[in-house]
């Protein structure tokens, strides 16, 4: 479907109304009308801890690590294991040329970990972005501002 089988005007075109036509229409200043682009969805992985039984199911958990956004812990095969924040992942052909990068919690160093050494996944920190998008922050706001608070400000939270 083209845009403007969708309704959407071209405003170039002789035939469009001019831009502040519409400007006091309360039905093109509701946010509940006006085109949105879908957001992403985000999954709960805090405290998840994932199948490592195939290559396929270790790259896709640590697909998922990259893009949290709290610390997680891997166990070696060598039995150590590993607390921290995932910043880098370099997949390649095989798990043993694939590498995780990560700051561990306990030292400003970074580690550089082969996926084929890598015996468990666990997402043990905090979800330091969890429910704070934008439709929470909006809900908040609505909530204070209904109990009549003036001066309305919400606050970030410690990252502790």
């Amino acid at each position: 479907m083209t845009g403007k089988e969708a309704g959407h005007i071209d405003h170039a075109s002789p035939q469009a109304p001019p831009p502040h036509a519409n400007a006091m229409n309360p039905e093109t200043l509701n946010p509940e009308t006006l085109e949105v682009a879908p957001g992403a969805a985000h999954e709960k992985l805090e405290g998840w801890i994932p199948q490592l039984a195939s290559e396929d199911e270790i790259r896709a958990a640590l697909e998922k690590a990259f893009d949290y956004r709290g610390d997680i812990t891997i166990s070696r095969k060598d039995g150590s294991k590993v607390e921290g924040y995932l910043f880098d992942r370099r997949p390649a052909a095989t798990l043993r040329d694939s590498r995780v990068r990560l700051y561990p919690k306990d030292s400003n160093e970074k580690i550089s970990i082969s996926y084929a050494d890598i015996a468990a996944l666990a997402f043990t920190g905090r979800d330091t972005a969890a429910g704070k998008s934008w439709e929470a922050w909006m809900k908040k706001y609505a909530q204070k501002k209904a109990a009549g608070e003036t001066h309305i400000a919400l606050e970030p939270e410690p990252l502790d």
